[in-house]
């Protein structure tokens, strides 16, 4: 027998042991994926059972664990959550949370509105999106990265109501935040922001664009915590800008509150045209328009992108040298 002939059955056997590794592997990883599949029903179920027994009622309808082999997606036609002791409740509509094999620690989340709330001294709010998308990095502790993107999202109050009043809608939504070691850092951004003069007791204000960059300071910790009041953190502002056309207002700075709800805050505002500042302002606040007009006549005498300190002590804040007067204590 030559070689050639007794290499012939090593590579056939070499096949059968890479076929049955490779069989033995998917049967792994088939058991895998429908143990996750049952747990995650399992949790769902319990979470549930453990809210109705503090009086909470929840809802995850027809929830279902789908995607093998390739794709893990947990889906609900609906969402809903009942605090009668709170006052607090809230509906919205289908979810789909999935991730895959080529990125198992990426979640993609679509949320379907509208969402409605109820919540102690506020109106029910009936919040509503052409889309809205979620994507986190999952990590052991907090998601490494949570990004957040909406299209087409409007607010008004409950349409049950009888008349049911609109309050905001605005074009584009962005927001990302992610872990910086103990702290947590924001970036975000949003487009026409247009607010109905309903929303503004008859006050009018053009069309409004954002953006900005913060740092919370320990903000893991304050999340893990699971807060219910800002007092006792502290945030640095990198760059927060409004604007309306050629009208810009930029603010930055470190922020802190106290224990007892105060606000300390060093800030720099940078107003650039103060002109086109000045009439929006004047729009929005038509009963002090001759004083604005007045005031930002002087401000554009500093040039076309003049800076102004903000400090805020114990709550007293001061605009350069003007009193602005005293900040009521955070809750």
């Amino acid at each position: 027998m030559t070689s050639r002939d007794e290499a012939q059955p090593k590579r056939r056997r070499g096949l059968l042991w890479l076929v049955l590794f490779l069989a033995v592997l998917f049967g792994l990883y088939s058991a895998g994926w429908f143990y996750l599949a049952d747990r995650i029903r399992g949790e769902a179920r319990q979470t549930i059972a453990e809210l109705e027994r503090k009086g909470i009622r929840s809802d995850c309808t027809r929830l279902r664990v789908e995607g093998y082999p390739l794709r893990l997606a947990v889906s609900c036609n609906s969402l809903a959550y009942q605090d009668d002791a709170r006052g607090i409740a809230a509906t919205t509509g289908a979810l789909e949370a999935s991730t895959s094999i080529l990125r198992p620690l990426v979640a993609d989340v679509t949320l379907r509105g509208p969402l409605r709330t109820l919540a102690p001294g506020l109106e029910p709010l009936w919040l509503d999106w052409d889309q809205l998308d979620i994507r986190t990095r999952l990590s052991r502790s907090v998601p490494d990265q949570l990004t957040l993107t909406a299209a087409g999202f409007s607010g008004q109050t409950d349409p049950e109501d009888s008349e049911p009043v609109p309050l905001f809608n605005v074009t584009d939504l962005a927001l990302d935040l992610w872990p910086d070691g103990g702290d947590i850092l924001y970036r975000g951004s949003f487009a026409e922001l247009d607010i109905t003069a309903d929303a503004l007791q008859g006050r009018n204000v053009p069309s409004l664009d954002g953006a900005g960059e913060a740092r919370l300071k320990n903000g893991v910790a304050f999340l893990r915590s699971r807060p219910r009041s800002l007092r006792g953190q502290a945030l640095d502002i990198t760059n927060l800008e409004l604007s309306s056309g050629e009208a810009r207002v930029a603010v930055s700075g470190p922020l802190a509150v106290d224990d007892t709800g105060l606000i300390d805050a060093d800030l720099s505002i940078r107003i650039t045209n103060p002109e086109a500042v000045a009439e929006v302002l004047a729009t929005a606040v038509p009963e002090e328009a001759k004083r604005i007009r007045q005031g930002f006549t002087a401000l554009a005498m500093m040039g076309k992108q003049p800076t102004m300190p903000l400090k805020i002590v114990q709550g007293n804040a001061v605009l350069g040298f003007i009193p602005l007067g005293r900040i009521k204590p955070l809750d």
